[in-house]
């Protein structure tokens, strides 16, 4: 994997890993990640891609490598993953954006669908959660750090079975998501508490695939339903027995949804 060193946006560098296409016809596939983690979250996917593939990764503003931008919207992040795009000469990307990163690739689709080959839009929604679990969230951070909120997102993010038989793996992203900074986890969840496509993501029309987690209560299967059935031809996949990070908990499962969407629809 290529790292792009300098990706330089608003004097904040984005840190990204791109690897480049095999050839003119190989696609690139560009992820984007849910709240609380960085880009390792796609390591055991990309692994499992084809080898001649293009991929782009990226830690989204605040999270991992990449300073904080401050409050800014949805929108604002999906302008983020634009110049990443123009950055590594990329012309046209599937998208595949797991929760926030759901958001942010519904945003770019909507505001620039030239540049999107097709979406994988994995345990999202149009609008995810209420105002009043947001601001609650971010009330509890303020009172009690990151740590407040750690157990309680580990049962969201991942199914009773993964918690019990994976106390190695579980400890590893708990640890990741305590040391996401406060501030800018708190600036990137009143993204989504702001953010609502109900209204508009029924003009995309691109190649969509939406993958649901039978126990995901962040953003369970209803939710991915609706956004399947709003979206033009979108397809609809659950996985039984998983949470809110397939990418994680059977990474096998969600490279091989993604292989088959792009090679069907979107190479």
């Amino acid at each position: 994997m290529k790292s792009v060193q300098a990706v330089i946006r608003n004097g904040r560098i984005l840190n990204t890993a791109f690897r480049k296409a095999g050839d003119g016809s190989a696609p690139v596939v560009a992820f984007s990640n849910s709240l609380g983690t960085d880009f390792r979250i796609w390591d055991e996917v990309v692994a499992r891609l084809p080898a001649d593939w293009g991929v782009l990764r990226y830690d989204t503003a605040g999270h991992g490598l990449s300073p904080s931008g401050g409050a800014m919207s949805i929108d604002d992040h999906a302008d983020d993953l634009a110049a990443l795009l123009d950055a590594c000469d990329i012309d046209r990307a599937v998208v595949v954006g797991l929760s926030v990163g759901g958001l942010i690739a519904q945003a770019l689709a909507l505001s620039r669908p030239d540049r999107v080959a097709g979406l994988v839009l994995s345990n999202t929604g149009m609008k995810i959660g209420t105002a009043e679990i947001w601001n609650a969230r971010a009330d509890a951070i303020r009172a009690g750090g990151m740590e407040a909120i750690c157990d309680a997102t580990m049962e969201r993010w991942f199914s009773r079975g993964f918690r019990e038989a994976r106390p190695a793996d579980l400890m590893r992203w708990r640890t990741m998501l305590a040391h996401t900074p406060a501030d800018s986890y708190i600036a990137l969840g009143s993204a989504i508490r702001d953010a609502d496509y109900s209204a508009r993501v029924g003009g995309i029309g691109l190649p969509t695939l939406c993958i649901a987690g039978s126990e995901d209560s962040a953003t369970p299967p209803a939710t991915l339903q609706a956004l399947a059935g709003t979206i033009p031809g979108a397809r609809y996949e659950e996985i039984t027995g998983i949470g809110h990070l397939p990418c994680v908990e059977v990474p096998d499962r969600t490279a091989e949804l993604i292989v088959g969407f792009i090679r069907e629809h979107a190479a």
